[in-house]
């Protein structure tokens, strides 16, 4: 192994700080020959092999005690294919540089989640979606990836090349190899008008169904301890371009839903008897406005307030009862929380462990304050999720197993049944994936 990529290792920690790993070594391989090489004297030294990102997930996905992979080399944009209408990118790639590269070009995803900062490998491995009627998940958006597996092949996969692999692999927990590039459908770019705007709990719960068949994209944020959301919707519009006005713009998105808010947080976790008042002027503070912008100017955020999340997956349907039942139990129990739950959609996908695998499903996240105590919180929102035949974000706070997962996810064999051709061994292996899928 060159010196220019092996590095020693030093703790790593996760954005939110809730995981740590000492991993054995940290490497930085710049091509598929040297990951490979990394691979085999891996398994030589007898150690376990996890690419990690940007740490972006809240559970243990990317600890290793053994080697760390870091992409930060393996990035950039391969080809762009105008006719095939595709982008291929190295899996090291944070998304905002993505984005950023595919607006020079004219070009974008139809769909993203809310923030850019992990790497397109991380963010497709664990599921990650924004919200949609009709387009789905990062993931459900590749077209082909390329893996290296345990045994160091360089596997291709697409519908056409291993597509028993390519069902897995688009959502593969890191369990399946370490993915090298992605080809990502891409559309011309287009303008989204996003429309935010107040609207009670009770409006809103009672309106849903309708709020999701009448947008593109639909969600909204409910403010615990207050009858108060803010609803968000974003269709696509003819122009012009109209984007939020610098100072406006950072008002609403710095100093409300990051500066202020941080403060907020903060007075809340030292004094969580001031929550319910803080949410109530919280929840009053975001105006309705409207403006216009090329899709990642509005389908993403700044996120600067740290926390911790669990997300839950639900059948459709189910939202708002569990919508329901969680403020019941908020308001019934002693808890505080500060963070507003969120809320959003995904129509059906053919991805063996999506989140959203053969069901339109709609998402409740909840959030606390990194810092706050969150286990009763959570403990209590995952008693009512799994009452709704609920599947857990796979990069977030969740406490089910591979018993439950497997009735969860009707394709859960199918997938460790790839894992185990693929690497049969677990070298990708740790303790998070010996709790979601077995051994």
């Amino acid at each position: 192994m060159t010196e220019t990529y092996a590095t020693t290792a030093s703790t790593w920690r996760n954005w939110a700080g809730n995981v740590t790993a000492r991993p054995a070594r940290a490497v930085t391989p710049a091509s598929v020959e040297e990951l490979a090489e990394v691979l085999r004297r891996a398994s030589e030294d007898g150690l376990r092999v996890k690419p990690a990102g940007t740490g972006h997930s809240f559970t243990a996905t990317a600890a290793t005690d053994g080697v760390h992979i870091r992409p930060d080399l393996l990035t950039g944009i391969r080809e762009v294919d105008r006719t095939a209408m595709t982008v291929t990118v190295e899996a090291g790639t944070p998304l905002k540089r993505l984005n950023t590269a595919l607006a020079r070009e004219g070009l974008s995803l139809t769909n993203m989640g809310d923030i850019m900062e992990q790497t397109v490998a991380g963010a497709t491995s664990t599921g990650t979606h924004g919200t949609g009627r009709d387009s789905a998940s990062l993931a459900a958006q590749i077209r082909a990836l390329e893996l290296v597996t345990a045994d160091g092949t360089l596997l291709r996969c697409s519908p056409e090349e291993h597509p028993d692999v390519f069902a897995a692999a688009r959502v593969g927990l890191g369990a399946l190899g370490v993915i090298t590039a992605i080809t990502f459908a891409v559309e011309p770019v287009f303008l989204l008008t996003a429309r935010e705007e107040p609207m009670t709990f009770d409006r809103v719960t009672a309106d849903f169904g309708r709020l999701v068949a009448e947008n593109e994209h639909f969600e909204f944020y409910w403010f615990p301890h207050t009858g108060n959301c803010n609803t968000k919707r974003n269709n696509r519009s003819a122009g012009p371009a109209a984007p939020p006005g610098r100072v406006s713009g950072w008002i609403e998105d710095e100093l409300l839903s990051n500066g202020i808010f941080q403060a907020a947080c903060s007075v809340g976790r030292a004094f969580p008897g001031a929550i319910p008042s803080i949410a109530r002027v919280s929840s009053r503070a975001l105006s309705a406005r409207t403006y216009t912008d090329i899709p990642y100017k509005v389908f993403t955020s700044p996120r600067r307030v740290r926390f911790v999340e669990m997300e839950y997956a639900l059948p459709r349907e189910a939202a708002v009862p569990a919508l329901r039942e969680l403020r019941a139990m908020i308001d019934r129990s002693p808890l505080r929380v500060s963070f507003p739950v969120e809320v959003r959609t995904a129509p059906a996908d053919d991805i063996a462990l999506s989140t959203a695998s053969g069901r339109d499903s709609a998402y409740i996240a909840v959030h606390m304050y990194r810092g706050t105590p969150y286990r009763a919180y959570f403990t209590a929102v995952e008693r009512i999720m799994t009452g709704h035949g609920g599947r857990p974000h796979w990069g977030k706070i969740h406490t089910r197993d591979a018993a439950y997962l497997a009735e969860a996810y009707p394709r859960f064999g199918e997938f460790t049944a790839v894992r185990d051709r693929l690497d049969p061994d677990r070298l990708f292996g740790n303790d998070y994936l010996r709790r979601v899928l077995g051994d």
